[in-house]
């Protein structure tokens, strides 16, 4: 498996507390911020729950 580069794009204000958790599980919690995660499908699944809020920047091999 390869790596993906996740951008938060999406402030969590004003966002339900299971949101917010699971940005913090990603390693995100400020804007604008990039994590390089590894692609498995528990974190494309985190991604997919919080779509609106980042962004994959990136997908390496």
């Amino acid at each position: 498996m390869g790596t993906i580069v996740v951008k938060q794009t999406g402030s969590p204000i004003r966002r339900p507390a299971k949101q917010r958790a699971t940005l913090i599980g990603l390693g995100l919690n400020k804007m604008h911020r990039t994590r390089e995660l590894e692609d498995t499908p528990s974190v494309r699944g985190m991604i997919r729950s919080i779509s609106h809020m980042v962004e994959i920047v990136e997908e390496k091999k």
